[in-house]
């Protein structure tokens, strides 16, 4: 619901199934957006799962597979990754560019690992066009060029000493998939290398060539930039795969995620200050549970908010193994959720601590109702008070064991694989307290006469599971009465051992 509230502004769902169904549908959706993201913490989570880390992969810088071998490089984590998408669609608005019928392209504007080649990418920015190199010594603007096929025969006849080139090699292909393949309308996109891009345009214009004294990048088509960012955003937030480095291709699967890149175009297009912000939210679970100073690093200090982007004391870092500049933008919340049963709160960094706001999230036992003659609202009420009086209230359980119980055969499930569990854990197998808790329906016990003829008795504690009248197995059918009907004194009566 937190989530949610901060995505939407309200989160006004009613207490019921049926509003519980719509909250969780608007939530996946989101989740769908990537509007909202979900992490785990665990002992052995850190900063290069988090933040950035070096991987192995088997692609060289210029995108290509390797022939053999692997290498590292610096590849993003969640929180750079959701910190990224909330900066780049913070100001996009619904709807927007319409993109049907239109194809999608990535294209290359120069060799990113080669400082020399950085005025191409600013060339055609200024410029409002994209361009291709080595055109062959061909005037691929001539009408008859239509198909790749008149492409090979015009090469192949003005170049009638050397081989025919291979109808995929780059000198037919790329003018190919430029002057035939892509339209006006159709939406291109330059990388970054293979993990970021920085630019996406509208084609505008025909294919067409100019005169340049070196012969290269003569192969051009207008284009209308609709969003850039010349840093470059990682490739996640609009494409599930890393990009490859062939200088011009066509998008073909369903890894391309539309509405970001929608929402990119109407940010470069409306500008950051118009329109509502977008909000963004990554979920930790069980945040207490790993190395936090650790798994956050110096990120420790841009969590504050007068240290996000755009604020008043805005600050920024250089990441460790990409370099990059980062920051953290102010639309991007972050959801630590813990279960302080399982650790001290104590134990959390307390420069973490000072950066969070810390709300209790009890047990809600008004969101259960009666299932098949079960209060269960009314039995995890009891539950609770007896836990609280025995330990304290921060082990009481939640109402989350109940939900979705439908039937007493599922509540009985719980009670036996859930609840029962957890209470031998909170109690070191002390089955006596067990009992104060749940009382002689769920738990019962037999006398153990000493073997050796002399000494105290002992109790031998069991589980009252057992076939019922109907051929069932379950707890006693009175059970959950007698848990609700069991007075104060007889709950110390049974933590005495009495």
């Amino acid at each position: 619901m937190e989530a949610v509230a901060l995505c939407d502004g309200t989160a006004d769902y009613p207490e019921t199934k049926k509003g519980r169904a719509a909250l969780m549908a608007r939530y996946n959706e989101l989740v769908g957006l990537e509007r909202v993201s979900f992490v785990t913490f665990h002992q052995n989570y850190g900063y290069e799962d988090f933040v950035e880390g070096l991987r192995p992969t088997t692609y060289g810088e210029d995108g290509e597979p390797l022939e053999s071998g692997f290498r590292l490089a610096p590849e993003a984590g969640i929180f750079t990754k959701m910190s990224e998408r909330a900066e780049a669609l913070r100001s996009a608005r619904d709807g927007g560019h319409d993109f049907t019928g239109k194809r999608f392209f990535k294209m290359s504007l120069g060799e990113v690992a080669n400082p020399e080649d950085d005025y191409l990418f600013e060339e055609a920015i200024e410029g409002g066009f994209v361009h291709l190199g080595d055109d062959g010594g061909m005037d691929w603007s001539e009408p008859i060029f239509t198909t790749k096929e008149l492409m090979i025969a015009g090469y192949a006849e003005h170049h009638a000493d050397i081989p025919v080139p291979h109808p995929n090699n780059g000198i037919i292909e790329f003018p190919f998939r430029l002057r035939v393949r892509a339209r006006v309308g159709d939406i291109v996109i330059v990388s970054k290398g293979n993990l970021l891009f920085r630019a996406i345009g509208e084609i505008t214009g025909e294919y067409h060539q100019v005169k340049r004294e070196n012969d290269e990048y003569t192969m051009r088509r207008t284009v209308k930039w609709l969003w850039i960012d010349r840093d470059g955003v990682s490739h996640d937030v609009i494409y599930g795969k890393r990009f490859s480095q062939r200088t011009i291709y066509e998008f073909t699967d369903s890894e391309l995620k539309l509405d970001a890149i929608r929402g990119l175009i109407e940010t470069g297009q409306g500008g950051p200050d118009e329109g509502p912000t977008k909000q963004f939210v990554l979920i930790i679970d069980e945040i207490n549970r790993a190395n936090v100073s650790k798994v956050f690093g110096e990120l420790i200090t841009l969590l504050e908010p007068d240290k996000r982007t755009g604020m008043d004391n805005a600050l920024s870092v250089t990441l460790p193994y990409s370099k990059r500049q980062f920051s953290v933008p102010a639309n991007l919340h972050i959801i630590g959720t813990m279960n302080t049963a399982d650790r001290s709160i104590a134990l959390l960094d307390t420069a973490l601590r000072r950066r969070f706001n810390f709300r209790e999230m009890a047990p809600e036992p008004d969101l259960l109702g009666v299932v098949e003659g079960i209060d269960l609202k009314a039995v995890l009420t009891t539950i609770n008070q007896r836990i609280e009086y025995l330990i304290d209230r921060e082990h009481r359980i939640g109402h989350a064991f109940f939900i979705g119980c439908e039937t007493a055969e599922q509540v009985h499930d719980a009670m036996r694989d859930k609840v029962i569990p957890l209470l031998q854990e909170y109690f070191f197998e002390d089955w006596s307290r067990i009992a104060a808790v749940l009382g002689s329906g769920f738990i019962g016990h037999q006398t153990l006469k000493c073997p050796m003829g002399e000494g105290n008795d002992r109790k031998s504690w069991f589980v009252r599971w057992e076939k019922q009248t109907d051929g069932s197995t379950g707890f006693p059918a009175d059970a959950y009465s007698r848990l609700l009907s069991k007075s104060p004194s007889e709950v110390m009566e049974a933590e005495n051992g009495g």
